[in-house]
C-alpha cells in the first residue's frame, strides 16, 4: 500500500474529518475535531490493516500522516 492508499483508507475511518483534506504532510493531531477517540481509531486502523501495534508513545512521536505511514511500514518490516 502506498501513502495515497493509506490516506484514502485512513480518511474513511476518521469520522468528522473530510478525507480530501488529508495530505502526507497533514499534522493529524491538528485536524479540526481531533480527539482521543480519533487516536484510538488510528491505532485500531493500523492494527487491523497492517497487523502492526502502535501505542500512545508512537503517536506522540509522530506529527504527520506521512510519519504514521513510515512508522507503520518500518514496524511491519521489523516483524
Amino acid at each position: 500500500m502506498n501513502i495515497n492508499e493509506f490516506i484514502q483508507k485512513l480518511g474513511i475511518e476518521l469520522e468528522g474529518i473530510k478525507p480530501e483534506s488529508l495530505k502526507p504532510d497533514t499534522v493529524y493531531r491538528s485536524l479540526k475535531n481531533w480527539s482521543s477517540m480519533h487516536a484510538l481509531i488510528v491505532i485500531a486502523f493500523i492494527d487491523l490493516n497492517f497487523d502492526v501495534t502502535l501505542n500512545a508513545q508512537d503517536l506522540k512521536n509522530t506529527q504527520t500522516i506521512n510519519d504514521l505511514y513510515e512508522l507503520t511500514c518500518k514496524k511491519q518490516k521489523d516483524v
